[in-house]
C-alpha cells in the first residue's frame, strides 16, 4: 500500500490516544494518530514521525500520524495499514472467493476465503511492539483478541481451516511472541488455538514512510 504527500515532523505530546502534538517545519500541528494503542515506547518526546496530509476538507486535522523513527529503524503504527497490505497480499495468491470482514459466530473476522473445498478464516493483527528484536503483541490489554482466538477455535473444530497473521509493522526482529507480561489471558489463547489446529503465523514488512507491504515469515515462539 502506498501513502501520499508525507511530511517528517517531532513528536512533541499525546493529549490523549486521538491527538498527537507535533512539530513540522517549525510550526506545532495537532494531529490524528491512526494507532489507538499505548505506543508509549514510540511516541517518545523528540522522536522524529512521518505524516500524511489529508486531502480532505472538513476535518479538524490536516495530518495522520502513520509512523515513527525506533533507533535506526523505521516502524509503521497506521492500525488500519496491516487489513490493507493482508488484502493486496492474498490478492496475489489467488483464491477462488476472498472476503473481508466476514462474520463468524458472534464476530466478524477479518478475511475469509475459498478454494477447490477449503474454508480459510484469518484475523489479522498489527504489531508495533518490538523489544531487543522481539516483536510482541498485544502492546495493552485485548479482551477483543482473546474473542477472535476463541472464535477461531471453534471454527477449526467445525471443520474450517483457521489462522491468526501477526504483521510486524517494521524489519529488524528476529522471531514473534505473544506479550505474555501485558496480558496473560492473550498469551494463554494463542497456545490454546494453536493446540486446536490454528495456524499461528507471523511476516514482517518493507516499512517505508510511502509505503508498506508483506515481506518474510519471521519464527513464531510461544
Amino acid at each position: 500500500m502506498e501513502y501520499n504527500n508525507i511530511h517528517k515532523g517531532i513528536f512533541v505530546s499525546r493529549p490523549n490516544r486521538f491527538i498527537a502534538m507535533v512539530e513540522i517545519n517549525g510550526v506545532l500541528e495537532r494531529c490524528h494518530v491512526k494507532n489507538t494503542g499505548r505506543c508509549r515506547e514510540l511516541l517518545i518526546p523528540g522522536a522524529f514521525v512521518y505524516l500524511e496530509r489529508s486531502s480532505r476538507s472538513g476535518r479538524k486535522t490536516l495530518y495522520d500520524l502513520i509512523g515513527v523513527e525506533k533507533g535506526s529503524n523505521y516502524i509503521n503504527m497506521d492500525s488500519q495499514a496491516p487489513n490493507k497490505v493482508v488484502a493486496e497480499w492474498l490478492k496475489e495468491q489467488n483464491w477462488e472467493s476472498l472476503r473481508g470482514e466476514y462474520t463468524y459466530g458472534a464476530s466478524r473476522l477479518d478475511f475469509y476465503m475459498e478454494q477447490e473445498g477449503r474454508r480459510r478464516l484469518l484475523e489479522v493483527k498489527g504489531v508495533t511492539l518490538e523489544e531487543q528484536g522481539i516483536a510482541k503483541f498485544p502492546d495493552a490489554p485485548t479482551l477483543r483478541g482473546v474473542k477472535h482466538l476463541e472464535e477461531l477455535i471453534r471454527a477449526r473444530s467445525e471443520g474450517y481451516e483457521a489462522a491468526v497473521l501477526f504483521v510486524i509493522q517494521m524489519k529488524g526482529v528476529w522471531c514473534f511472541q505473544p506479550n505474555d507480561v501485558t496480558h496473560p489471558a492473550f498469551g494463554e489463547a494463542l497456545r490454546r488455538a494453536s493446540r486446536a489446529g490454528v495456524e499461528i503465523l507471523a511476516y514482517d514488512c518493507e516499512a517505508r514512510p510511502q509505503s508498506l507491504r508483506i515481506d518474510e515469515p519471521v519464527p513464531v515462539y510461544l
